[in-house]
């Protein structure tokens, strides 16, 4: 039971860094490889600030600062100095490492004794893991809420439609390249916010600790997607959270089957690897049901 409560507290909580994805995946239809080093400046910076002596509330706005910023440098990289964006992300992945290293002052930095958004008496007082699933919820829903209240203002809907169709947006007034530098730094704003409350529920902060999140996020996305199909766009991001949470269970159940905790960067890459080519498998298999009605067909 224990485990069974603590992935579904982690799948929530990394259902932000699935969402912060989705935004640059989905809707602005391109890759981004900042996710990898936001996500440990996030935990870095938000480390940080709590060993200086700042409250854990501001130390997690400051994660998700730092993650707007780490998303505005890549943005404008790809739209002034017109890097490509694949380029762009690694550049500013890279360059990161060695910030990290300077925020932190050493690779790994714990919070032993230290206040955090999980140490209050109220959370103190729950049962173990169910903190992480209490914080994990209320961050999900008020991100969800605030996403979908913005993606249906106008702002929201010229993002949407850069993603869409470029060309088209321009047709229609939209500064495409605002669009996707304000996507760029939401999506890596929800990344640093992600990484600061990790960080906080590990006790620690390690500047190593982003290798692989972009797998982590996107296979969020993608079973979300093959869990439930055709969605609203608004329904979609729940769906990233429960697929964030179905990802931790399928984490649980190789561990259950006797693997160990080095494969599973092996097995997330094999489990997305999996999703991405069941459409694939699928639009095989409803062709040869029809070839093989067609046969039949008198």
């Amino acid at each position: 039971m224990t485990l069974i409560v603590s992935a579904i507290g982690q799948g929530l909580i990394w259902g932000l860094l699935g969402i912060g994805l989705f935004i640059t995946f989905r809707i602005l239809n391109f890759p981004d490889m900042t996710v990898e080093g936001t996500f440990p400046f996030g935990a870095a910076v938000c480390v940080s600030a709590i060993t200086h002596g700042l409250g854990p509330a501001e130390a997690t706005l400051l994660a998700f600062l730092a993650g707007l910023l780490t998303g505005l440098v890549t943005g404008l990289l790809y739209t002034k100095l017109h890097i490509p964006i694949l380029l762009s992300g690694i550049l500013v992945m890279t360059g990161i490492y060695s910030v990290n290293l300077r925020v932190l002052g050493k690779a790994t930095v714990g919070l032993l004794h230290k206040k955090t958004l999980f140490s209050c008496s109220f959370l103190t007082s729950l049962p173990e893991n169910f903190p992480s699933v209490l914080v994990g919820t209320a961050f999900s829903v008020i991100v969800i809420i605030l996403i979908a209240l913005f993606l249906n203002t106008e702002l929201g809907q010229s993002l949407i439609a850069t993603g869409d169709n470029e060309k088209m947006a321009l047709s229609q007034g939209i500064n495409t390249n605002d669009m996707k530098i304000l996507g760029l730094m939401i999506s890596n704003g929800l990344i640093g916010l992600c990484g600061g409350i990790i960080s906080q529920n590990n006790g620690y902060a390690d500047v190593n600790m982003g290798i692989g999140t972009i797998v982590i996020g996107l296979a969020a996305i993608i079973i979300g997607e093959v869990a439930f199909g055709n969605l609203s766009l608004t329904v979609r991001l729940i769906a990233v959270v429960i697929g964030s949470i179905l990802y931790r269970f399928v984490l649980l159940i190789v561990l259950k089957l006797g693997f160990g905790t080095n494969d599973f960067k092996l097995i997330s890459a094999l489990v997305l690897a999996i999703c991405l080519s069941l459409p694939l498998f699928e639009k095989k298999f409803k062709t040869s049901i029809i070839l093989k009605k067609g046969v039949e067909r008198p």
